[in-house]
């Protein structure tokens, strides 16, 4: 009996944290640090950074009015599409992904903080 319990709860013990939750309204305070370039709603203005409003499954490059870097011009002419996958690598670092771009951030390295960073990402910005 204690052996079958042990199996059963093996999967849950041995997750990482970021298997269980993400917190939107967490990450909405991790992007504070991303509000100073970039905003999230709907109709918002460009900054230094694009909005992200619709940044889910929209190609890089793609925010009419904004002026991109050279850079990820490059990326978004080879197809570059910001799926979760993509954007969770470039908010871990920037520079890995679209090489001298222009994003100043470094990236962000705590998994939960970008779990929840994504969750609000998504419900900010209008994603499925």
């Amino acid at each position: 009996m204690t052996l079958r319990l042990l199996l059963l709860a093996a999967p849950f013990v041995f997750s990482t944290p970021s298997a269980f939750a993400q917190d939107a309204d967490a990450g909405q305070r991790v992007f504070n640090q991303c509000r100073a370039c970039h905003s999230v709603e709907q109709g918002g203005r460009n900054g230094v950074g694009p909005n992200l409003y619709g940044v889910f499954d929209r190609r890089a490059g793609a925010v009419e009015g904004f002026r991109y870097s050279a850079p990820m011009r490059a990326k978004a002419e080879e197809g570059l599409t910001w799926n979760e996958a993509n954007l969770r690598a470039y908010i871990t670092n920037p520079k890995a992904v679209v090489p001298a771009g222009s994003m100043a951030f470094a990236g962000l390295r705590n998994e939960q903080q970008l779990n929840d960073l994504i969750a609000y990402l998504r419900r900010a910005a209008g994603a499925n």
